[in-house]
């Protein structure tokens, strides 16, 4: 193989993100898609919350309509195709696609009581995510020169690999936001409107849960990403269906 499962990111402690005290953090979800102008400005006003000490922490699981967001590496030769809107984004990243039958989970922890480590929390993201599909039976893995799951393909090619979920954060007073995407069942074809998070090597290309022949639901896969993020970040209250 080209790239090694293994990396140093597998080495960080990922067990000291669990907060010692404070309230369990929030778990909402939206079951009506969300624009994402107004996700932006909702996850903005509860960051602020949660570092003026307001506001508990929050998970945020929700699905945008079909769209693209540029992170701060995002480049506009990156764009193929303009068939849905474009939205610039304060995460790190490039450009990636966000639409109906994606779990997005937008995470709001306040990283200072928990861990001040940028590292290590974005390598606890990946260890979520691999959790949770390690929960129907998936092996995902990380890759040094790559962010994100990715997934190896020997039925495509002996060095294919697809990416299966994404992740950009960004802190703002050490309180996280942005997070996570993970596919479950979306429209594969819309990400070829861009380089999917600027990488372009045919080798690689982009799965979900659904076309690796796992017929889950987004509630199975809610159930297993929050029992992954308890293991991970500590208990959770669960709130009415509702946006933030």
């Amino acid at each position: 193989m080209v790239n090694k499962p293994e990396n140093h990111r597998q080495d960080l402690d990922l067990t000291s993100f669990s907060a010692s005290a404070g309230a369990p953090v929030e778990w909402r979800i939206s079951d009506a898609p969300v624009a994402y102008p107004d996700a932006v400005a909702a996850m903005e006003a509860r960051v602020a919350a949660i570092a003026a000490g307001e506001a508990p922490e929050l998970v945020w699981l929700l699905e945008h309509p079909p769209l693209y967001t540029s992170g701060t590496s995002g480049k506009p030769s990156d764009l193929l195709d303009s068939r849905f809107p474009t939205f610039a984004t304060g995460r790190g990243g490039q450009l990636t696609y966000h639409g109906p039958g994606q779990r997005v989970a937008y995470i709001m922890l306040d990283l200072k009581r928990r861990r001040p480590d940028v590292r290590a929390y974005v390598a606890s993201l990946e260890e979520l995510i691999l959790r949770t599909l390690a929960a129907f039976n998936i092996r995902g893995e990380r890759r040094e020169d790559r962010v994100g799951v990715w997934v190896r393909r020997p039925d495509k090619g002996a060095d294919h690999e697809d990416k299966i979920a994404a992740i950009g954060v960004r802190l703002k007073r050490w309180v996280s936001f942005h997070g996570i995407a993970i596919n479950v069942e979306p429209e594969l074809s819309h990400f070829a409107g861009i380089v999917p998070c600027g990488v372009a090597d045919p080798r690689y290309g982009v799965t979900s849960l659904v076309d690796l022949g796992h017929p889950v639901t987004m509630a199975d896969v809610d159930i297993a990403l929050r029992q992954a993020f308890e293991e991970l970040f500590g208990p959770t209250k669960a709130l009415l269906p509702e946006a933030a």
